[in-house]
């Protein structure tokens, strides 16, 4: 082999591990993100707890880690399989109750193409993130064993069929000031959500009432063409009947018979 296929050979091994490279993404997240601010809610009582209600855009997580150095959390889509979450505004708090965030060492965030892998400065504590949500569907996998709690919007309900689903099914439903929070024993699949607001109910009512209302009176209207119609034959003769015995009531004329 000489050295021009050798040259050869080189480069298309670097554009092959380029390319790999590139579809592969991965690397720490940008510090200014997981710097960002947020609050969190480390008193709950769930292992992890899911908070909708942050804006229309982003939601936060909050998850009980037990004897575990690492976190890796992914989405999960249909379409395109396992995706890594762009984690921002990262936190840790210790058992002894001191929150860090991530400009200490053992805090850090490592994005790839299907997992974000979150490095814990304990095995056992506390760690929360922000993340993007889009619409009135949301959900995520199950990356620690034990109770699930998800806050919704304010004013967002999930009860109607055609209008929601919410799978698995709850454990228990609560409304409190006007928001919904679901919440499950220990749940045996992803979580998946899909919402409505109360305004869209009424929206939804409005709209029923009004085609109710337009097909009631286009029935009323068809009727009452027909009705039109028919006592226009009538007055032109069009309806009038003949009995038998008044037709041919003497046998068939002269000459047929």
């Amino acid at each position: 082999m000489n050295r021009r296929t050798l040259a050869l050979v080189a480069v298309v091994a670097l554009v092959v591990l380029s390319g790999c490279s590139a579809f592969g993404g991965g690397g720490e997240v940008d510090e200014e993100d997981l710097l960002g601010d947020a609050d969190y809610q480390w008193e709950s009582n769930a292992t992890a707890t899911y908070n909708l209600s942050v804006s229309s855009s982003s939601y936060t997580a909050v998850l009980k880690i037990r004897n575990q150095s690492t976190l890796d959390v992914h989405s999960r889509s249909a379409f395109r399989g396992d995706q890594s979450v762009s984690v921002e505004a990262l936190r840790f708090r210790f058992e002894n109750g001191t929150v860090v965030n991530a400009t200490h060492p053992g805090l850090t965030a490592s994005e790839g193409s299907d997992e974000t892998e979150i490095g814990l400065p304990a095995r056992n504590g506390t760690v929360a993130w922000t993340a993007d949500r889009s619409g009135k569907s949301w959900s995520t996998p199950i990356f620690v064993e034990g109770s699930h709690q998800v806050e919704m919007p304010e004013s967002a309900r999930a009860g109607i069929p055609l209008l929601s689903r919410v799978t698995p099914g709850t454990d228990r439903r609560t409304v409190e000031d006007d928001q919904m929070i679901l919440y499950w024993e220990e749940p045996s699949s992803s979580i998946s959500i899909r919402y409505y607001l109360v305004r869209d109910l009424y929206l939804f009512g409005s709209i029923a009432v009004i085609a109710l209302l337009l097909g009631i009176g286009g029935t009323v209207y068809y009727l009452r063409q027909i009705r039109a119609a028919k006592k226009k034959r009538e007055e032109v003769g069009f309806d009038i009947d003949y009995d038998d015995d008044d037709v041919g009531g003497d046998g068939p004329p002269p000459g047929m018979r």
